[in-house]
C-alpha cells in the first residue's frame, strides 16, 4: 500500500514561475516549492573557485613537501616529463582547476538558456492562444517531437557558445580562455545530453537546481577521465594531465568505480529493461504464465554475466593501463596492507563490514516484526466479522474472490499466516463466542504492540546518518586515503543496488525494494531512490575534493550526520509550519545538495581567510574576473 502510494499520480500546478529545461514539463521534475536554479547556477562555480584558491594556497606554502594532503599514504601523482612549463603535478594541479573554473560557468551559461529559452517559447505559445497538448502550451505530447526538438535545440546552442567563444577569444575577454575548442564542443554536447537522460530516465527525482549540479559533477568527471585517457595515448604532446584532483590511483579508481558502474548500466539497459517489464506484467496476461520464473532467472544471469564480462574487461583493462601495466585487483590487495600497520586497513573494513551487516540486519528484523503486526491485526479483524455472519462453517475450505493465499514453506496449514503458532492461546474462531472476544483479541494484540520497536519515518531516515558518522570518523582520522577508495566503491555499490531494486533483478530486487520502502518519504516518489546517495557523496565530499587539512576532510559528516540530524529533530516539528515562502528554501533542498557541498566551500573559504592567502594573485586573474561578472560579485 505503501509502494502504490508512493508512486500514485500527484496534481502538478503550473508553476508558472519556475525554470525548465528545454523540452520538459513539471512532471519530469521532483515536487518542491521552488526549483533551486540559483542552486544549479551558482553552486557550479562556487565550488570550482574553492578547489582553486585551495590549490594556489598549496603553491604559496613554503614548507610544502608533498603535494598530496596530510597524512595521506598514497603513492606520488603522476607527472608528464615533455614539458618545461609545467614541472609538478601542483603546478598542473592549478592549471587544471582554471579550466575547472571556466567549465562552471561555461555549463551555467548553457543551463541558463535553457532556461531562458524555454520561458521564451511558453510565453510565445501562451500569446499566440495555442491550445496546451499537456502540461505546457510549448510543449507537445508526443515523445518523438519532445526528443527531435530537443536534439535539434541541442546543436543550435552548442553552435551558438563556439560562436561566443571564438568572439570572447578574438577580443581577449579572458572568459573561458582555459577551454579549447575541442572541449567547448564536447562539453557543450556531453552537458546537454547527460541533462536529458536525467531528466527522463530519473523522473520525479531531482529539481532544476539539482539537476544542473549533478550534471556539471558528471561533466567534471568525465572530462577527467578523457583528459587521463588522452595523456596516455599521446604523451608526448599533452603538455600536462588536464584533472581537477591530483592523478593519483585513487582518482583512477573513483573513475572506474563510479563511471564504470554508469557505464555498465547503459550497455546492459536492454536486460534491465525486459527483467522490469517482465515483472511487472501480471502472469494472467502472459501467454505462458509458466516462463515467467524462468525468464528473469534468464535476464538475470545475463545481467550478472554481462556485469563481470565489462567490470573485469573493459574497466579492468582500462585500469591496468592507468595503473602502468599493473593488475588492478592485486595492486588493491597490497596497498591494503600498506596503512599504519598492516592490520590497519583491514580492520577498517572489517568494522565497516560488521556495523553495516549489523544495521542491515537489524532493520530486517524489527521491520519484519512491524509488518507482522500490522497484517495480523488486519487479518484478525477480517476473521472477526467474517465469524460474526451466519452459516460461518459453509465457508469452510473454499477460497472466496478477492483473497490471497499466502502460503508458508515448511508450516502446516495450523500455523498463522506470519508464520506464527499461538498453541497457548483459544482458536481464533471460537473468539466471538466468548462475551468478550473482540475485546480478548485487541487485548492480545496491543500487548504484542508493546514488544513490536516502532520508529517514526523521520527517526529511521536519521539512524543513517548516525551510522554515517560512527562508520566514516575513524576512517577518516585514520586513514583518509583509503576511506576515500572506499567512499568509491560504496558509491560504484549503490549504484548496482539501485539497478537491482528497480529493475526487479532476481532474486534481490523484490527483498531490496521492500527494505528501502520502508524509510522513503515525499522527496522520494520518484523513479530512483536517491536518499543514500546524497548522504554518501555528502560525507565524501570533502575527502574527494582533497580538502588541504584534516580539519576540512570532516566537514561533510559533520554537516549531513550531525547538523542535519539535529536540525531535523529539533526544528523539524517548528519549521513544518512555516511556510517555504518565507524563509526562500524548501527542506528537500537543504536536505539534499545545497547543505551538502555549500559547507565544504564556506570552509574552503574560511581556511583561506585563516591562513592570509595573497588573494591578488587569484582574484586579478581573469577567470575570476569573469566568474565575479557573472556572480555579479565586487572584486
Amino acid at each position: 500500500m505503501k509502494d502504490l502510494k508512493r508512486n500514485s499520480s500527484l496534481t502538478t500546478s503550473a508553476k508558472t514561475d519556475f525554470g525548465f529545461i528545454w523540452m520538459t514539463v513539471p512532471k519530469n521534475y521532483r515536487e518542491s516549492s521552488d526549483d533551486g536554479v540559483f542552486t544549479g547556477l551558482l553552486l557550479g562555480p562556487l565550488i570550482a573557485a574553492g578547489l582553486l584558491i585551495s590549490a594556489l594556497r598549496l603553491s604559496g606554502e613554503s614548507s610544502l613537501t608533498s603535494s598530496l594532503p596530510q597524512q595521506w599514504r598514497i603513492e606520488a601523482p603522476a607527472e608528464l616529463h615533455n614539458s618545461h612549463d609545467v614541472p609538478t603535478a601542483l603546478d598542473a594541479l592549478i592549471r587544471a582547476r582554471y579550466n575547472l573554473v571556466d567549465l562552471g560557468t561555461f555549463c551555467s551559461t548553457i543551463l541558463l538558456l535553457h532556461v531562458c529559452a524555454s520561458w521564451y517559447q511558453e510565453y510565445r505559445c501562451l500569446k499566440r492562444g495555442n491550445t496546451a497538448e499537456g502540461e505546457r502550451t510549448s510543449v507537445p505530447r508526443s515523445e518523438g517531437r519532445r526528443s527531435l526538438y530537443y536534439i535539434l535545440f541541442t546543436l543550435g546552442v552548442t553552435g551558438v557558445i563556439f560562436a561566443l567563444k571564438v568572439l570572447l577569444q578574438q577580443r581577449n575577454l579572458g572568459l573561458w580562455e582555459h577551454l579549447n575548442y575541442f572541449e567547448v564542443i564536447f562539453c557543450a554536447l556531453f552537458y546537454q545530453f547527460t541533462l536529458y537522460v536525467a531528466i527522463r530516465l530519473a523522473h520525479r527525482v531531482f529539481t532544476l537546481g539539482e539537476l544542473g549540479l549533478v550534471c556539471f559533477g558528471g561533466t567534471a568527471v568525465f572530462m577527467e577521465f578523457l583528459n587521463i585517457t588522452i595523456a596516455g595515448i599521446r604523451p608526448v604532446t599533452t603538455p600536462f594531465i588536464k584533472t581537477y584532483r591530483l592523478p593519483t590511483p585513487l582518482l583512477t579508481f573513483q573513475i572506474a568505480l563510479i563511471a564504470g558502474s554508469l557505464l555498465t548500466g547503459f550497455l546492459l539497459s536492454p536486460f534491465l529493461v525486459l527483467s522490469r517489464h517482465i515483472a511487472q506484467r501480471p502472469v494472467r496476461r502472459l501467454r505462458n504464465p509458466q516462463d515467467k520464473p524462468r525468464n528473469r532467472r534468464l535476464l538475470a544471469l545475463g545481467f550478472y554475466t554481462g556485469t563481470v564480462i565489462i567490470v573485469g574487461g573493459v574497466i579492468g583493462m582500462w585500469t591496468h593501463w592507468c595503473l602502468g601495466k599493473r593488475n588492478p585487483w592485486l595492486w588493491v590487495i597490497f596497498w591494503l596492507l600498506e596503512g599504519k600497520r598492516k592490520w590497519t586497513r583491514p580492520a577498517l573494513v572489517a568494522y565497516w563490514a560488521a556495523l553495516g551487516s549489523l544495521s542491515v540486519a537489524g532493520w530486517n528484523r524489527q521491520l519484519a516484526r512491524s509488518r507482522r503486526y500490522w497484517h495480523r491485526n488486519s487479518m484478525t479483524s477480517e476473521t472477526l466479522l467474517a465469524s460474526t455472519a451466519p452459516d460461518n462453517t459453509a465457508l469452510q475450505g473454499t477460497e472466496q474472490p478477492g483473497t490471497v493465499t499466502i502460503p508458508v514453506p515448511g508450516c502446516s496449514p495450523s500455523v498463522g499466516v506470519a508464520g506464527m503458532t499461538f498453541s497457548a492461546l483459544p482458536a481464533l474462531p471460537a473468539l466471538p463466542s466468548l462475551p468478550n472476544g473482540t475485546q480478548v483479541a485487541s487485548d492480545l494484540l496491543d500487548a504484542a504492540d508493546k514488544h513490536v520497536p516502532t520508529l517514526g519515518l523521520n527517526a529511521r531516515r536519521k539512524f543513517f546518518h548516525a551510522l554515517a558518522v560512527v562508520m566514516f570518523i575513524p576512517g577518516i582520522a585514520i586513514d583518509p586515503a583509503f576511506t576515500h577508495l572506499s567512499f568509491s566503491a560504496a558509491f560504484a555499490l549503490f549504484v548496482f543496488t539501485e539497478y537491482v531494486r528497480y529493475f526487479a533483478i532476481y532474486p534481490f530486487g523484490a527483498a531490496v525494494h521492500l527494505f528501502m520502502n520502508e524509510f522513503l518519504d515525499h522527496r522520494d516518489r520518484g523513479t530512483a531512490i536517491l536518499s543514500h546517495f546524497y548522504l554518501l557523496t555528502g560525507c565524501a565530499g570533502s575527502v574527494w575534493l582533497e580538502g588541504p587539512s584534516q580539519l576540512l576532510q570532516f566537514t561533510g559528516i559533520l554537516t549531513l550526520g550531525v547538523g542535519d540530524a539535529m536540525v531535523s529533530r529539533v526544528f523539524g516539528v517548528k519549521s513544518a509550519s512555516v511556510p517555504d515562502s518565507w524563509t526562500g528554501f524548501h527542506c528537500g533542498e537543504k536536505d539534499r545538495v545545497s547543505s551538502m557541498v555549500a559547507n565544504d566551500v564556506k570552509n574552503f573559504g574560511r581556511e583561506c581567510r585563516v591562513h592570509s592567502l595573497d588573494r591578488r594573485m587569484c582574484l586579478a586573474s581573469p577567470p575570476f574576473r569573469s566568474c565575479g561578472n557573472l556572480l555579479g560579485a565586487n572584486f
